[in-house]
């Protein structure tokens, strides 16, 4: 490898942002630690800030500048960058739309004409039905709780609860959780000495101090366990219960992580706590088993009413439900 695919390749290993020893990525690039050191003193003098400790353990780190310097990426993280860019700008995660097509022009610019051949078969071959009626996110606001995650910074910002007044919290951000439309913030909340998940569109005002923390354990296996349990919790208009004549593996591929689903072969429960009937009457309607609606009453009117109004639009007549 000669020396500027080398400095390439070690700009694009530090550009990760993670502690890389220096034993470790001396071997990646197949040089002499005294190598090394000669390349990192060139990407110094090219101002990129890159930090080094010392001694048998000793490595080097990337440190994030003042300016955004060239950014490196592999032809498969350039393509993943644009698709998920195009996402966004079809309406993906609402308040993004005209950042992404920005950013996404920028990428698809100064991608190889192999890979901009790539992107451009995709997007001529790709249907997308823009989404709508999400919470609407502003990208800096997402960029900061982010950051905040990574360098383990305290946040501090104004939190409106549904159906409450606005309230000032300061917390210890440990990741941030994409549940469809919606994004949340997991959190050690300080003042109430509790682990919250809190809706990111319902932030303002973040406040970072320049200070770190040391991360605290987090009660749950992950945080997208500990924000669906947090929701399962949390009071809602209607408890809805479903028995289906199928298996539950089968059926939990249909819900995915919007409900609960137990039971035994043949034989699926269904429950869920929601504010609208809308999407259990969806997943009854599209899953091809039969089923039972124990709870609540309303969802059962539902389904008649929405049954009768389907066999008149099918052309066959059908008494007035009671």
């Amino acid at each position: 490898m000669n020396t500027s695919a080398r400095m390439l390749r070690l700009l694009s290993l530090l550009q990760t942002h993670r502690y890389w020893p220096g034993g470790e990525l001396a071997d990646r690039l197949e040089v002499s630690p005294r190598t090394l050191r000669r390349d990192v003193d060139r990407l110094r003098e090219l101002g990129y800030v890159v930090d080094a400790a010392r001694g048998v353990s000793g490595g080097y780190q990337l440190r994030a500048g003042g300016r955004l310097p060239p950014l490196l990426l592999e032809d498969d993280e350039a393509v993943a960058v644009a698709v998920s860019l195009q996402a966004a700008a079809a309406g993906g995660t609402p308040g993004l739309e005209e950042t992404s097509i920005q950013a996404m022009s920028k990428v698809i610019a100064l991608m190889p004409p192999r890979l901009r051949r790539q992107m451009d078969a995709l997007r001529s071959q790709t249907e997308r039905l823009p989404f709508s009626g999400g919470p609407t996110l502003d990208p800096a606001l997402l960029s900061t709780l982010a950051q905040a995650c990574r360098d383990s910074e305290p946040v501090h910002f104004t939190y409106t609860a549904r159906e409450s007044e606005p309230t000032e919290r300061w917390v210890e951000p440990h990741r941030m959780v994409s549940m469809g439309r919606r994004w949340y913030l997991v959190a050690y909340d300080r003042d109430r000495q509790d682990w919250r998940s809190f809706r990111v569109d319902r932030i303002s005002e973040p406040r970072t101090s320049g200070h770190t923390f040391r991360p605290r354990a987090l009660p749950a296996a992950d945080a997208l366990t500990f924000v669906q349990a947090g929701i399962r919790r949390m009071p809602q208009r209607y408890a809805v219960r479903v028995v289906f004549d199928a298996d539950p593996a089968d059926l939990a591929a249909r819900v995915g992580r919007w409900a609960q689903v137990t039971g035994e072969p043949g034989r699926a429960v269904l429950e869920m706590n929601v504010d609208s009937l809308d999407w259990p009457l969806f997943v009854l309607a599209t899953t091809d088993a039969a089923c039972t609606v124990e709870s609540p009453p309303e969802l059962r009117d539902l389904v008649r009413r929405t049954g009768a109004r389907f066999t008149v639009s099918g052309g066959q007549p059908t008494s007035t439900p009671a």
